[in-house]
């Protein structure tokens, strides 16, 4: 059974032991969408201040929501639209300060001010991205991108 625990000590050292729950409860299981699913409970319920943690798979053409936690999202995103578009379009992850100085922002849920995306990719092929949002401006800094992206390389590594 796995047990989720309070983090301690600065960011780094909160991210570290956020990355050794996420191997814990991701061992030995293959199925993104059943990994995708609880590393998304695990990121929303641990982190503070955020109001969406999910996955987009792409699916060849556009992002397709996948497992979350947080209100209702938008089912669809083109690549060539909002900041998880960016992500995937160009493989690099975006962090971003106010999601309405955007361009082509896309309002899934409008309390939404701050949002960090991490592209997910086998090699060159896309498998879609890991989106944070929050409530507050400017929630995320180079530690949570830092953070965040050796989650997401843990979510990939539990695929393989």
């Amino acid at each position: 059974m796995f047990t989720s625990q309070s983090l301690s000590g600065d960011k780094p050292q909160q991210y570290a032991q956020l990355a050794d729950q996420a191997r814990a409860l991701l061992h030995g299981e293959r199925d993104r969408i059943a990994n995708a699913a609880n590393l998304s409970a695990l990121v929303y319920h641990t982190l503070p201040d955020l109001n969406w943690v999910g996955f987009y798979f792409f699916d060849g053409t556009e992002l397709v929501v996948g497992p979350f936690q947080g209100q209702p999202a938008c089912v669809r995103i083109p690549l060539d639209r909002g900041v998880c578009g960016a992500a995937a379009r160009t493989r690099t992850t975006q962090r971003v300060d106010d999601v309405h100085a955007f361009p082509g922002h896309i309002a899934c849920d409008a309390a939404s001010r701050s949002e960090l995306v991490v592209p997910l990719a086998d090699g060159d092929r896309l498998i879609g991205v890991f989106d944070l949002d929050s409530p507050e401006p400017a929630r995320f800094d180079a530690d949570d991108q830092a953070g965040l992206e050796a989650i997401a390389a843990i979510f990939m590594d539990s695929l393989r």
